[in-house]
């Protein structure tokens, strides 16, 4: 009986350390890959922000009157030069 007992001592503790090394093994490819995961989230918050600073400077009136004015030569409409027209809305049935 006490040699079955050391024997199955002799087989389960390498057999533990095996399985904790393995664990470990595990743990680590999953923490690079988490790790991964937050840099490329880092990347993609970082370029969201500059797209947002970009959208942010060329959508400024000032931007846009000066590309319609010098590059596309337009001028502004005097209030003469405006036409409003309005559309009855059709009842229905």
């Amino acid at each position: 009986m006490k040699r079955l007992a050391a024997l199955i001592l002799t087989v389960s503790i390498p057999y533990l350390f095996f399985l904790t090394v393995k664990q470990s093994q595990v743990y680590n490819a999953l923490e690079r890959e988490v790790n991964a995961y937050n840099d490329e989230q880092n990347r993609l918050i970082a370029e969201n922000k500059r797209k947002i600073s970009a959208i942010s400077i060329l959508s400024k009136p000032q931007r846009i009157e000066k590309i319609a004015v010098e590059e596309l030569n337009m001028q502004k409409a005097d209030s003469s030069q405006i036409i409003r027209i309005s559309l009855d809305k059709e009842k229905k049935g």
